[in-house]
């Protein structure tokens, strides 16, 4: 069952489906049909017209960044609806973006991929034994966590530092073009925008809710 947000992608070849709605209403009602209960919502949707032969999409590169600025997964109708590449597909692994296709969907970016990526959803499969595993020895009454003589560097803390400053700056730039909406409409403090963005359901780069010293920051590195 599907659950949390999703960002809706759908795409059609030809101008002349793209302004009578011919296959997009097929597709929204392929994806409603297949959403049909579960807790999710759709917080935004994007349309194409274009040709699957070209990976140059803006809309899906919008629809991407959305994913991203919501924390959503990509729904779409077909599979086909992204790529008749499989290299555009794995394409989404560097986008951090995950995808549920109504008509396949237990498709994964394994199932699309090459046979490369079997280490990596090994490595995926590790990692969530790993916290079943943990989850487990909690739930026995065992103490986790702790100190086990291991003394954090001050390098350490400094890569930490950078890599948290990357994941922020990289927030910003997928938040500059809702900046640049709010602002369109009206909203110019910074506590009215933390609200703005609160009510839309889009996270911090920690994933947590905005404060006006936040979205100062946050326009800092926009800027």
């Amino acid at each position: 069952m599907v659950e949390g947000k999703l960002v809706a992608y759908y795409r059609v070849s030809t101008a002349r489906q793209g302004a009578s709605g011919l296959g997009l209403d097929a597709q929204r009602e392929a994806v409603s049909h297949f959403l049909n209960g579960g807790a999710w919502r759709v917080v935004v949707e994007f349309t194409e017209v274009e040709s699957g032969k070209r990976a140059d999409r803006p809309e899906l590169a919008r629809a991407i960044q959305a994913c991203r600025l919501y924390g959503a997964k990509l729904v779409i109708a077909k599979l086909d609806r992204l790529s008749r590449d499989a290299h555009f597909l794995l394409g989404l692994e560097k986008a951090g973006v995950d995808f549920v296709a109504a008509d396949m969907p237990n498709a994964n970016r394994l199932t699309v991929g090459i046979m490369a990526m079997v280490a990596e959803e090994e490595r995926r499969m590790i990692s969530a034994r790993t916290k079943a595993a943990l989850a487990q020895a909690k739930a026995r009454g065992r103490v986790l966590g702790g100190y086990r003589g291991v003394t954090v560097t001050e390098a350490a803390r400094e890569a930490g530092r950078i890599a948290q400053t990357a994941r922020a700056k990289a927030k910003a730039s997928d938040l500059a073009p809702m900046i640049a909406e709010l602002r369109a409409a009206g909203v110019t403090s910074h506590s009215a925008m933390a609200s703005a963005l609160n009510s839309r359901g889009i996270p911090t780069a920690r994933g947590g809710t905005w404060s006006a010293v936040q979205v100062q920051r946050a326009l800092a590195r926009i800027v």
